[in-house]
């Protein structure tokens, strides 16, 4: 290591703080291959300020590897290294020794439950030595970051954090255990970045408030003002406590429906929805992250065209709702008279209740008699709605595309007559019956797929193992939950529900170099999914055995011999005789859960694990981050490696990728085989995406949060690309993502071509569509 020299008479800093922040760094970039510790020190030193300590010197040395990120990835890996060693010099300083000491200290500032204090100090020995001190280096900066900004116990008054990301993850782990063994076997899973709980239940375990769910789903109030108000009250305890909210309102009477009681005239939803948006924007669920709902609303619903508006950055501002989000809830008849340019009829719910809890053939019986008697508000072209749903995805990326028919004719609780899926939730992953006295309630947790891959390719035995030990303690956390209300415990207990989702397969295919809309890449992915889904029956038919049926499993269509797979008669099974076995097992113990898989966005967790979010493919290769830490700049690891590999990363190329924000698609003298591999959401054919979704579907028995991704959208495209999605089977989409954002509204609609014809070119000629080639 070099020497540096620090005058005392100019640097209040004493001269062994600079040198021993010079010497760490040196120390920890070790091993960090084409990282060059000198990048880092030498500016820490020409710019030591007075009255800088050393913890001041660290923090300034992290942030400039940090900012190196974009020249070399293994900076990232440096800046993590150093935000590690500050860390545990702050909880030394809290006079947190080891893991039982964070355990102490965090139960004495009242941040704790008393048994899980109780359970550390009967085993503290055996819990101290699981800690594994090395799996910090696992960490990528971004990750770590927010693990320190928003998921370590802080103290309450001097916000010093209590324990280190190792600690952390073990607290989880025993906050979820029964044993030792039981928090060895997920503190394993968590300190490899295998497999990664939700952020309610990292936020919250072990706790003294230990709400461990990720999202709530809410039927709509009884059209009552007492019905609404109480519905605003849940909303407000459920978001109170990090849980994301999905509700409905298709039966809350239209504008213009007479009130008997006063012989007047209703707002209609609007104004109920704006006193909601307000609600959601005031709960910010513990200063940790904002509150999130989204409003769910019948295609049927008279007041649809309004419902559309409501994100819009025009018109009056009492109509608007700027945080809510917004979704479609669409029956196949919606869809099939769009396609064959056909009229449709919008309804007061409160002249046909009828229509909110049927679906499939019951629901279009219900919908044409309630025509023929003259029922409807207005009638208008299907596609010209449908074009205004174009629209409102165009200029907002919100109104999402849901799927009514499918996620209940497919959905596990809905054999029995009377249970209705009415939504999805916040982020459209969710399908779950609800109703006035039942919340549904989901507890998330994702596998990190990258974690999965070795030498000699896709591990699915490790998968299969990670999968069984995620669904036993997903289910654990169903008793440990805390519930803000009676009606989501209710549903909880009763119907026992999951979600194991995934992320990082995009890291997958780069390490495997397959094309994202490669055969291979689907085939793959397809197969992945199976696994989950075959290890999930199993384990839950176990649990069954071990601790029960959940209580309302005689009404599910599993107890009737119907396993989610068997709606898809077309599946691509690789694995028969499995699915034989598994049947098996559950015909004789039941399931312990009604519902098991759920693919989420993954947005924070992906970031703790260092991989790309679910399934979708790079956004980008270099950006710049903005979360509630602060701006993080990314690099795609696998494109540099390729590059360095080819003597190609170079000043000169890595200026380019960011003047291209990110796409290596037109940079001279990179090769097309990278080219293909790297190519970014903004460069693949959306109908790559929705054909991957396709194929993993009937292995999904919740849904999938789908982002698709359209640099200038317009009407034509989303139309042509929206009516694949529903025609391949998808239940829900999430996002439509477009950039640049200042351009939506010059492209979604020529001053020439109305919406409605903009429509029909796409619908009756899908070939031209580009969002699907």
């Amino acid at each position: 290591m070099r020497g540096y020299i620090v005058s005392i008479s100019t640097v209040t800093p004493p001269k062994a703080d600079v040198e021993r922040i010079a010497e760490q760094v040196h120390r920890l970039a070790d091993g960090l291959v084409d990282v060059d510790p000198a990048a880092v020190v030498d500016p820490v030193v020409a710019g030591v300020w007075p009255g800088a300590q050393e913890a001041d010197l660290r923090g300034r040395a992290i942030e400039i590897a940090a900012s190196l990120v974009v020249r070399e990835p293994g900076y990232s890996r440096l800046a993590a290294r150093l935000l590690s060693s500050q860390i545990a010099v702050e909880v030394a300083g809290e006079g947190v020794t080891d893991f039982a000491s964070s355990i102490v200290v965090g139960h004495r500032e009242g941040l704790l439950a008393d048994d899980l204090a109780e359970f550390v100090k009967v085993n503290a020995a055996d819990l101290n030595r699981l800690i594994d001190t090395t799996a910090d280096d696992r960490f990528e900066y971004f990750g770590l970051r927010t693990v320190y900004d928003r998921y370590l116990l802080r103290h309450p008054e001097t916000r010093k954090v209590l324990e280190t990301p190792q600690q952390f993850f073990l607290r989880v782990s025993c906050g979820l255990s029964e044993s030792v063994d039981d928090a060895a076997q997920l503190y394993r899973l968590l300190s490899t970045l295998s497999y990664l709980p939700s952020s309610p239940t990292l936020f919250n375990s072990g706790t003294r408030r230990s709400q461990l769910s990720s999202c709530f789903l809410l039927d709509s109030p009884r059209d009552e003002l007492e019905s609404i108000y109480e519905r605003y009250s849940q909303v407000a305890r459920l978001s109170k406590y990090a849980g994301g909210i999905g509700i409905s309102w298709s039966k809350v009477r239209s504008r213009g429906s007479l009130i008997r009681g006063t012989n007047g005239h209703s707002n209609g939803i609007v104004p109920w929805l704006r006193t909601l948006d307000s609600s959601v924007a005031a709960v910010n669920q513990g200063g940790r992250r904002k509150g999130a709902a989204c409003v769910y609303l019948a295609t049927w619903h008279a007041d649809i065209e309004e419902f559309l508006e409501l994100r819009d950055n025009t018109g009056s501002e009492d109509r608007r709702t700027h945080n809510l989000n917004l979704a479609n809830w669409i029956p196949d008849e919606f869809m099939r008279r769009v396609e064959s340019d056909e009229s449709w009829s919008l309804f007061d719910p409160k002249d046909v209740p009828e229509l909110a809890d049927t679906y499939g053939e019951e629901f279009e019986r219900h919908y044409v008699a309630a025509e023929a008697a003259g029922k409807a508000v207005r009638t208008l072209p299907a596609r010209e709605l449908y074009g205004r749903m174009m629209r409102t995805l165009a200029q907002t990326g919100n109104g999402w595309m849901t799927f009514s028919d499918v996620s209940n004719r497919t959905c596990n609780q809905t054999a029995k007559p009377g249970n209705v899926v009415h939504l999805s939730n916040l982020c459209t992953e969710i399908l779950e019956v609800t109703s006035d006295s039942e919340t549904a309630v989901c507890n998330l947790g994702s596998v990190n797929l990258s974690a999965h891959v070795t030498e000699d390719g896709f591990d699915f035995e490790k998968l299969a193992e990670t999968v069984r030990t995620a669904v036993v303690f997903l289910d654990r956390t169903i008793d440990l939950s805390y519930y803000p209300t009676p009606e989501a415990e209710k549903a909880n207990q009763k119907w026992r529900p999951i979600g194991l989702g995934l992320m990082g397969l995009a890291d997958v295919f780069f390490k495997l170099r397959l094309p994202f809309d490669s055969p291979e890449a689907k085939q793959l992915s397809t197969r992945i999914s199976e696994q989950i889904a075959l290890a999930a029956y199993e384990t839950s038919a176990s649990q069954a055995q071990r601790l029960g049926a959940h209580p309302a499993y005689e009404d599910t269509r599993a107890a009737q011999g119907v396993l989610h797979v068997d709606h898809w008669p077309n599946a691509d099974i690789s694995q028969p005789d499995e699915w034989t076995r598994v049947r098996g097992l559950v015909a004789e113990h039941g399931l312990r859960n009604s519902l098991m898989i759920a693919i989420a966005p993954t947005a924070t967790i992906a970031a703790i694990a260092g991989c790309a979010e679910c399934t979708e493919p790079v956004v980008t290769n270099v950006f710049k981050r903005e979360t509630l830490s602060g701006e993080f700049i990314q690099l795609n690891r696998y494109l540099a490696a390729d590059l360095k590999e080819r003597g190609l990363w170079t000043e000169q190329v890595r200026d380019a990728i960011v003047r291209a924000e990110g796409s290596i698609a037109d940079i001279a003298g990179i090769p097309d085989e990278v080219k293909q591999l790297f190519r970014t959401a903004w460069e693949l054919p959306q109908r790559a995406l929705i054909d991957l979704a396709a194929a993993r579907t009937p292995f999904i028995d919740q849904s999938q949060s789908l982002n698709l991704f359209m640099a200038a959208p317009t009407i034509g495209k989303l139309s042509s690309m929206y009516a694949y999605a529903w025609r391949s089977g998808l239940k829900t989409t999430y996002y439509l993502r477009s950039r640049p954002a200042t351009r939506i509204n010059q492209t979604t609609v020529t001053a020439s071509i109305p919406t409605q014809e903009a429509v029909a070119c796409s619908l009756e000629n899908p070939e031209t569509c580009e969002a699907c080639q």
